[in-house]
């Protein structure tokens, strides 16, 4: 997670090192249609091979997602909301990073339409709860995302991903309760 913000810059400066590259090597020597294509998918296929899998970004959304939980169930709403930010950040990063599924079927299955419904319903429905400090109200929108996300893993054949309640929360180093002091 603390590498994320050095694997952004980092994809962005090999992405300007690329483009730069391309583009000098495209005015200087008025290569053929066929080699400038060549040599974009080529870099196109580096660029690739740096983003981090989708399991990884999704790896992240569980421990956001996970901490929610028990933020919220010590009524420390401000951070309870922070980390209902972390996890739609963290959906929308997933989603990017592979919008569309392959099916068995050989069908496709787009995962940004799913992603906006959620957005719109379940996860609407943390925000206004965290905003009204309402914990009753909470928990019902937390068991209704986890069914929305058993529902995603469903339709993009991943039936074995079933989220539940957590039992602990994913981190050790931060105090969940509100008005935790600096030891």
């Amino acid at each position: 997670m603390k590498s994320k913000p050095a694997l952004l810059i980092l994809f962005a400066g090999l992405v300007g090192a690329l483009s730069l590259g391309f583009w000098n090597s495209h005015v200087a020597s008025a290569q053929s249609p066929d080699s400038d294509t060549a040599a974009l998918k080529a870099q196109i296929d580096a660029l690739r091979g740096l983003v981090p899998s989708q399991s990884h970004a999704m790896a992240d959304v569980d421990y956001h997602f996970a901490n929610l939980w028990f933020a919220a169930k010590n009524s420390n709403w401000p951070l309870a909301e922070f980390y209902l930010n972390e996890t739609r950040s963290h959906l929308n990063w997933a989603v990017r990073i592979r919008p569309v599924r392959r099916l068995s079927s050989g069908g496709e299955f787009d995962l940004r339409p799913m992603l906006q419904g959620v957005e719109n319903s379940s996860l609407a429905g943390l925000k206004i709860s965290i905003d009204k400090h309402d914990r009753k109200a909470f928990e019902t929108a937390y068991r209704q995302t986890i069914n929305a996300c058993y529902a995603c893993h469903m339709a993009a054949e991943k039936p074995y991903l079933r989220p539940h309640i957590p039992e602990a929360p994913a981190t050790r180093m931060i105090d969940l309760q509100p008005n935790a002091e600096h030891k």
